[in-house]
């Protein structure tokens, strides 16, 4: 764990910024990640340094800018990302998350005066998210444009479930805080509905994801499906994506295993109890961890070779929290494994929408 967080400290600016890699590359939802594992190896005043940019970088509107390190192309010799060619971005999903973060801070320190500091952070972020939510339940990923209709934008399956979880934490922060959460609570009955049962309403506009791990983990990772449910889900497609010995798949026709996925899908493991699988997923991750510091981000096996060579901070970070997760290191080693709050756990899935 010391490994990847002093790797993590590494990649982190003077600003309290943590991109991808030390050459760049910026996005506030794995910025945040990066601070929660900073936060579980003890590295508190790392931890709310971070938190501390993203109020300094926040909108009048609550959302919280940054970078898509997906648009960033591969260099010539398909080694390296081209981090000089990245697109700026406003996603909704990226924004929400910080309230996840903020939550998990105050779990690790039990101290009330974490969420009072962030708690406008949180309430802003919300407030943007909310914003592109349709009458049907389901967030729009992206900021609209100028004048654009809030029906022309899509909504992602997995960033709609990492804001379930996110609306979860901001109810949770204000509650905690003496407030009522009604609104927030209902936003996110809305949003988990609509994943449920109007899958139209996702994937509109872009290709169909379902060859993506996340689309497949995310439903129990985020608490949505829980008990037999979710143990039946992700059995149903276990042979689809994971690679014995290497891990899961990033999607389903590349032969590329990633310690990100692998860590995420450990954590929706321990989530169904699945302690031995979550484990065992982990160790198959070890031939990627670099003496340098942090993990490679996955492993061709047609090929071979590391790919990309890159360790970013988030890759690390995943690994940080799947640690925390498995062997329950610090106070918050639940908070990324299905529902939040423990009176939670065994209540139906979704209420009315």
């Amino acid at each position: 764990m010391a490994h990847c967080a002093n790797w993590i400290l590494q990649v982190q600016r003077k600003d309290g910024s943590i991109p991808w890699l030390e050459r760049g590359i910026f996005d506030p939802w794995n910025h945040t990640e990066s601070a929660m594992a900073l936060a579980v190896a003890g590295h508190l005043e790392a931890a709310r340094a971070a938190y501390d940019y993203l109020c300094d970088i926040q909108r009048t509107d609550g959302a919280l800018p940054g970078e898509c390190g997906a648009s960033a192309p591969m260099d010539a010799q398909n080694r390296r990302l081209d981090v000089a060619r990245v697109k700026s971005l406003v996603d909704t999903n990226f924004t929400g998350y910080c309230a996840l973060g903020i939550w998990q801070l105050y779990q690790v320190s039990g101290e009330l005066a974490d969420l009072e500091r962030y708690a406008p952070l949180v309430d802003a972020a919300m407030d943007f998210v909310l914003g592109h939510q349709s009458p049907h339940g389901e967030i729009a990923w992206r900021a609209r444009e100028p004048g654009e209709m809030l029906e022309a934008v899509d909504a992602l399956r997995t960033g709609n479930c990492s804001l379930y979880k996110s609306l979860e934490a901001a109810a949770l922060i204000r509650e905690e805080l003496g407030g009522s959460a009604d609104s927030l609570q209902r936003a996110r009955n809305s949003v988990g509905n609509a994943l449920l049962t109007k899958p139209e309403r996702f994937d509109r506009t872009w290709p169909p994801k379902d060859n993506f791990a996340m689309d497949w983990y995310y439903p129990v990772f985020c608490g949505l499906l829980r008990g037999a449910e979710a143990r039946a889900h992700l059995l149903a497609r276990r042979h689809e994506f994971i690679d014995d010995g290497l891990g899961c798949r990033c999607v389903t026709e590349q032969p590329w295993t990633t310690v990100a996925e692998s860590a995420e899908l450990a954590m929706a493991l321990m989530a169904i109890g699945e302690e031995v699988r979550a484990k065992t997923l982990l160790g198959w991750c070890a031939p990627l961890r670099d003496d340098r510091g942090g993990y490679f981000m996955g492993w061709q096996s047609e090929e071979q070779i590391v790919w990309p060579e890159e360790r970013p901070s988030w890759t690390a970070a995943a690994m940080v929290l799947a640690l925390d997760a498995v062997h329950q290191i610090s106070p918050a080693h639940k908070v990324l494994c299905g529902a939040l709050s423990p009176d939670d756990e065994e209540a139906p899935m979704i209420a009315q929408a």
